[in-house]
């Protein structure tokens, strides 16, 4: 999840014909696609993954533990492969990765973590969803014109989103949990939308590197200022909440994270958002299949209109 302050894409070669164009005439490679699907699918299964960790893990103080983990391996394989002076950086760039992690993993990622204690796996994903729209109002207000596709393409997210609140509404799930996980979005895009505009790490995984041991970092002290180490007996915690640990140490931050933060640096914000809107339907087929989560007339219908939301977006800069 990051990127230098002037997101050019890095590898243009093996453009094919399905390749959309990139800001500035620019072509976005196959490994642009590959590096989206990992993203697709793999953050998808995540939202699982926190369900079953925070079932006898307390939040923070796990989530913290994922990415201060993660963090540390990916710093140790990039000083391994690349030497350790790909991780010399500037006290500005160290400070922009760290802001950025910070919002992303904190404010974001942790709000979702937290939410998760109380509503759905397959429901927070989908609200989810509503990061494109602020990723719009934010490039606005930065100067940039959205197409009408785009605006409409969010605009129907947005429906999306308004139906999903309505388990909230109803009593059927905790309006808090709801209200935390929109509130992580506006971070997480936030952060995302940050680190194509601050001094950042020139090389992504060790920018990646920095915002995973900021952000770890501030999950493990906020879970401490809450008092969650109290009573924590790890005797107690499940097997399967560990697996669950491990995956989103592994799959979760050091494959998926990077990945992210290496199409931020590749691909078009706009595009590259649309994460939201694909996630969604693999949590909820995993929180259905596994978990038995209901699914409900509101979760059915606004999946199906965020679904119809990305594909207004991906036709849209496919013209661009």
């Amino acid at each position: 999840m990051a990127a230098p302050a002037s997101p050019t894409p890095r590898d243009t070669a093996s453009a094919t014909p399905l390749s959309l164009p990139a800001p500035g005439g620019r072509r976005i490679s196959g490994k642009i696609w590959g590096a989206l699907a990992i993203v697709y699918v793999v953050w998808g299964s995540t939202y699982l993954a926190i369900r079953i960790a925070v079932e006898t893990l307390p939040p923070f103080l796990s989530a913290g533990a994922r990415f201060l983990v993660a963090g540390l391996v990916l710093a140790g394989l990039v000083a391994w492969r690349r030497g350790p002076s790909t991780l010399r950086v500037t006290r500005a760039q160290l400070g922009s990765a760290a802001l950025v992690g910070v919002l992303l993993l904190l404010g974001g990622n942790g709000m979702v973590v937290l939410a998760e204690t109380s509503i759905p796996s397959g429901l927070a994903a989908l609200l989810v969803a509503v990061v494109p729209a602020w990723v719009v109002v934010l490039r606005a207000a930065s100067g940039e014109r959205p197409s009408a596709a785009t605006v409409g393409g969010v605009l129907v997210g947005i429906v999306g989103l308004v139906v999903l609140t309505v388990p909230g509404l109803s009593g059927d799930v905790r309006l808090s949990g709801v209200l935390m996980v929109v509130g992580g979005t506006v971070a997480w895009s936030v952060g995302s939308f940050s680190s194509g505009k601050l001094s950042m790490p020139s090389d992504p995984f060790t920018a990646s590197a920095y915002e995973m041991l900021a952000g770890g970092l501030g999950c493990l002290l906020l879970g401490l200022a809450r008092g969650e180490q109290r009573g924590l007996d790890l005797g107690t915690v499940s097997t399967r909440s560990w697996l669950a640990l491990a995956y989103l140490i592994v799959f979760g931050s050091l494959v998926a994270f990077t990945a992210y933060a290496w199409l931020l640096l590749s691909a078009p914000l706009s595009l590259v958002a649309t994460y939201a809107y694909v996630n969604p339907v693999v949590a909820v087929l995993l929180g259905s299949l596994v978990l038995g989560e209901a699914l409900t007339w509101p979760i059915l219908l606004g999946g199906a209109v965020v679904v119809l939301g990305v594909g207004l977006i991906v036709t849209t800069e496919r013209r661009r």
